[in-house]
């Protein structure tokens, strides 16, 4: 049984009336906690960030663990993608296994011995046993579960086995794992996003298995021990969790321990309501990164797909991110994520860099090495990979663009290699060809004409009033064809400023002379 009571808010009543004595709160501590059994991916960056969210808001720390007990689904580099991704999307653990810290092995596999003290004193109070049973005789006991319509459980047999048997067993090398004992009752806790709840895990399964016969600890145990070794004092984490939170707060009673604070994520679904599957490939951080998309618009779009702010706008950075987070903020409604919005997001944020001079400077070492890589050899002048170049061209397609790669495909083509067009293509649009260029040409020559495209703009509509058989739409396609070879792209006044005069005059009169 689980269910949902309430959602309130408490303080814990002074031990003396009429006196308030005030002292301050730690710092807290949280963790994200991934499996390196996968690449890191939204909904683990989801849950990251919000980590970081109220740590950076509360003066505390956020550490990375990797909870590696499952050794059969490891995959080789997941764990320094999941760190290299935190690291790429800017927020960075302040402790890990890469940056060391206080409260380390941050990697659960070289915290073994801690697992093994914690499950011997178990055993020792009583809450713990050994179970002897097989792996086929678990099979069994799920089969016919199932052939009943139950949920597969454990029926404790192990309990019951005298002391002499345990250590006669033992003593044989009979293969065993070790269960915790759950206590009967519902466990009623209050979570700080679903209120108080109650779910009771011996009602609805068997004693969990907390020390396998490999001496690897299970989620729950290791979960358990390292929150209380590591200091954590809140638990960020999905809400998947949720049913398993009683079982850990009986792990901790049984340990004499104190339990951290429990905060459940609503899960973050698919547009439609479906589960993010790592089988659909596109919902790896990695991938994002390879598209073009930025870190920032990741972590707007997870956010903004949520709750926990005040608002939700697009174009948020992490500084508004983490001023603008409240944890009571979140709903326990499931978030629906709309990746068809990406390329707005990211168009937005990839303005916000370029009108940043310091991130603008990046941007352009970020985009001449994707020209170079492109168009090498082919590039005819080596001064559109300069600073000012590039940078002119930056401003002026800033809010055109969703991503750098935008600047490298075929319609900006014309902005990294001179064209080849010939006076009779040009004539084909229209028969005034000399009296545009050499007007435009004349134009270039009197200063002050490309300040801005709008200027230009006008000048030229005021050239093509003065033309007797070619409509204004005419003389642009001339000057389109003999700029960019192509027949669609930016304004014509955008692509005039974007190469500058000396390129303009360069370009129109080799049309010319082909």
């Amino acid at each position: 049984m689980f269910c949902v009571l309430r959602k309130v808010c408490w303080r814990r009543p002074s031990s003396r009336r009429g006196v308030c004595t005030r002292h301050p709160a730690p710092a807290p501590r949280v963790r994200f906690a991934p499996s390196p059994t996968g690449f890191l991916h939204l909904g683990g960056l989801r849950t990251a960030l919000y980590n970081y969210l109220f740590s950076r808001q509360h003066g505390g720390a956020f550490l990375l663990r990797l909870e590696d007990t499952d050794r059969s689904r490891l995959v080789p580099g997941a764990a320094d993608d999941i760190e290299d991704m935190l690291e790429w999307a800017g927020i960075p653990p302040d402790e890990s296994r890469r940056r060391g810290g206080d409260y380390g092995p941050y990697v659960q596999s070289e915290r073994l011995q801690l697992y093994s003290q914690a499950a011997s004193t178990l055993l020792q109070t009583g809450h713990a046993y050994y179970c002897f049973c097989s792996n086929q005789r678990l099979d069994l006991l799920k089969r016919d579960a199932q052939r009943s319509g139950q949920v597969p459980r454990y029926d404790n047999r192990c309990r019951e086995v005298p002391p002499e048997q345990v250590q006669q067993k033992l003593a044989q090398g009979i293969p065993c794992v070790i269960r915790f004992k759950l206590d009967s009752g519902a466990e009623v806790f209050q979570d700080l996003i679903f209120g108080w709840t109650r779910h009771d895990p011996a009602a609805a399964e068997g004693d969990p298995v907390i020390l396998k016969a490999d001496g690897f600890p299970t989620y729950h145990l290791a979960s358990v021990v390292d929150d209380h070794h590591m200091n954590i004092s809140h638990v960020l984490r999905g809400s998947e969790w949720l049913i398993s939170t009683s079982k850990h707060l009986q792990l901790f009673r049984a340990l004499r321990w104190t339990p951290p604070a429990y905060a459940h994520l609503p899960l973050l679904l698919n547009r439609d309501g479906t589960k993010l599957s790592k089988r659909q490939g596109d919902i790896f951080v990695q991938r994002f990164r390879e598209q073009g998309v930025l870190p920032e618009t990741l972590l707007d779009i997870v956010t903004h797909a949520g709750s926990g702010f005040r608002d939700n706008r697009i174009g948020r950075r992490l500084d508004e991110l983490v001023c603008e987070f409240n944890i009571s903020k979140i709903t326990t409604h499931s978030a629906l994520l709309d990746l068809d919005k990406l390329d707005e997001f990211n168009r937005v944020h990839l303005q916000h860099r370029i009108e940043d001079e310091e991130q603008c400077a990046v941007l352009l070492d970020e985009l001449r090495q994707q020209v170079l890589h492109t168009h090498g050899s082919r590039i005819s002048d080596r001064s559109v990979l300069e600073t000012h170049y590039m940078q002119r061209v930056l401003q002026l397609r800033k809010g055109h663009i969703c991503s750098l790669r935008e600047l490298l495909d075929h319609t900006h083509t014309y902005l990294w290699i001179r064209p080849k067009v010939t006076r009779q293509q040009l004539q084909e649009v229209s028969t005034e060809v000399d009296d545009i260029t050499a007007a435009v040409m004349q134009l270039v020559a009197s200063s002050g004409s490309f300040l801005s495209t709008e200027h230009l703009n006008s000048e030229l509509k005021l050239i093509a009033s003065r033309l007797k058989n070619t409509k204004y739409s005419g003389a642009m396609r001339v000057l389109r064809l003999a700029l960019s070879a192509q027949q669609q792209g930016p304004s014509v006044a955008e692509m005039m400023v974007s190469l500058g005069e000396q390129e303009v005059c360069v370009r129109l009169q080799k049309a010319l002379e082909h």
